[in-house]
């Protein structure tokens, strides 16, 4: 098998894994605001996830005459750390299918801040002290400081941010029910606050992004959907308790993804001596085959009984249909693809540097904001309040992954 040895090649992989993994969120974001079902998305990536993973192990799982090859270990009696890596997989999983539902409520750069900072907290801890602290703690808990400054100034991007548009959506309906009697709302947002090309699907006569009207279209037009839109209330719709229930998801999706990093660890490294003596470590590969497998079985059971009994109002589907639904295929296929490898970088760098200082990665709201902003118009039209606070969020998350790389240690 292929060992990463030094540690620039573990920075390496771990600044890939830090675009892959900023990456994907967006292209998932991408379909959700076209409107096509989460579920359909879900069960076409994770397909693509699991091919990542199968890649992987019979690449660089099998290179090379480093010992235990991928195949090998596949007979091996090590089902405790099969069972570290396959649940590392199941919170992954059901991790990743939370937020899924919550970027449609909160937006995809406010999702990416908080459960990134809450991984990097409390995972980041969790592999220091299970790698025997190789990183340089007098670094690497500054860095994890950093995080936690992000975490807040991104909740407060977040409130600035819905201030802003509440207000403009309160003053929208002002005018609409001054101005626009006798039109409906659809006539009344096309003519006004329009652009020439919308970026999500290449139609024109679509509103400006960052107006009133964006927001209200974007509602209108993606899949999961605040409650009350048809009542009329257009502030309301967009903002009320929809930014609740998607902050929950968010916090909850944190947990889970603090989680499945030390249970990688435990899998590749045996801290707890659960392995039979002369039974040899999986290897990152083998590993990452597990643990992508587990991903898979939850995913197919959980996503296939929400084709069948939605939740949050979306409408039933089925296989059938899932499987005629080839619009956006390709996107989910990559966004599958984008995270599969993002993961498998992710766990090589940290068996070679230490686990904690890989979770640099988690600063992927570097990549997904800057995402959010160019494809879907995040933050178009704010406040200056806004924009510094976003400048000073992402500034934060700059330092914060320079110091957790600089942490890097090197495992004997």
């Amino acid at each position: 098998m292929y060992v990463v040895e030094s540690k620039g090649g573990a920075i390496v992989c771990m600044l890939v894994s830090l675009f892959f993994l900023g990456t994907w969120p967006a292209v998932m974001t991408l379909l959700e605001r076209r409107g096509r079902l989460p579920q359909h998305t879900y069960l076409d990536y994770t397909l693509t996830n699991l091919l990542a993973a199968v890649i992987i192990a019979f690449t660089f799982g099998q290179i090379g005459n480093t010992q235990p090859n991928f195949l090998s270990q596949l007979s091996q009696d090590n089902w405790p750390s099969v069972l570290f890596a396959m649940g590392g997989g199941v919170v992954l999983s059901v991790g990743n299918l939370s937020t899924q539902y919550a970027w449609a409520f909160v937006g995809l750069s406010v999702v990416e801040v908080i459960t990134s900072s809450i991984t990097v907290v409390i995972g980041t801890t969790l592999n220091y002290f299970l790698d025997d602290k190789i990183n340089k703690a007098e670094i690497l808990f500054p860095g994890v400081g950093c995080f936690l400054i992000a975490v807040c100034l991104g909740s407060a991007v977040h409130s600035s941010n819905t201030a802003d548009n509440k207000a403009k959506l309160k003053e929208f309906s002002i005018d609409y029910k001054d101005t626009a009697k006798g039109t409906n709302l659809n006539t009344s947002i096309q003519t006004s606050e329009v652009d020439s090309k919308d970026i999500e699907d290449g139609s024109v006569h679509k509103a400006k992004a960052g107006t009133a009207a964006f927001l209200i279209e974007l509602e209108k037009k993606r899949s999961i959907k605040a409650s009350g839109y048809a009542s009329g209330n257009l502030y309301r719709t967009v903002l009320g308790k929809s930014t609740l229930i998607g902050l929950g998801i968010t916090f909850f999706a944190g947990i889970c993804f603090s989680m499945f990093s030390p249970a990688f660890n435990l899998a590749t490294n045996d801290q707890w001596h659960t392995l039979k003596k002369g039974v040899q470590h999986l290897s990152v590969y083998t590993a990452f085959f597990y643990f992508s497998m587990s991903c898979f079985v939850i995913a197919i059971i959980l996503n296939i009984t929400f084709l069948y009994h939605p939740v949050l109002n979306l409408p039933k589907s089925s296989l059938k249909a899932y499987l005629r639904d080839w619009d956006g295929r390709g996107w989910a296929f990559l966004a599958g693809l984008l995270c599969g490898f993002g993961n498998g970088l992710q766990f090589m760098g940290g068996q070679a540097a230490g686990y904690a200082a890989a979770d640099a990665v988690q600063a992927l709201p570097l990549v997904s904001t800057f995402w959010g902003i160019v494809l879907f118009g995040e933050y178009r039209k704010s406040s200056r309040r806004t924009y510094m606070l976003l400048g000073s969020m992402l500034l934060m998350f700059i330092a914060a992954v320079a110091v957790l790389m600089a942490s890097s240690g090197h495992r004997k």
